[in-house]
């Protein structure tokens, strides 16, 4: 997979934080960075994905469901 770099700046805390974690691990501090992006991104698209769908649920007209008349198929709740 081709790769591209990216430059950030980031305080001196944080890095002094994202250092002491590297060494106590023995991975990079890429490796940390590249890690939490990932998180951070599906977060986000995690949050689009809902923000639109309960948008559209809401623009469509469809009556929701109450909690109480889901059949949670034996699961208690």
């Amino acid at each position: 997979m081709a790769k591209t770099q990216m430059n950030v700046r980031i305080d001196d805390e944080l890095d002094s934080r994202l250092d002491a974690l590297a060494k106590r691990t023995g991975r990079t501090k890429s490796f940390y960075v590249v890690e939490a992006i990932k998180e951070f991104l599906e977060d986000q698209e995690d949050y689009f994905l809902a923000k639109d769908s309960i948008a559209e649920f809401r623009g469509s007209g469809e009556a929701a469901i109450d909690m109480e008349d889901v059949d949670w198929g034996g699961l208690d709740r």
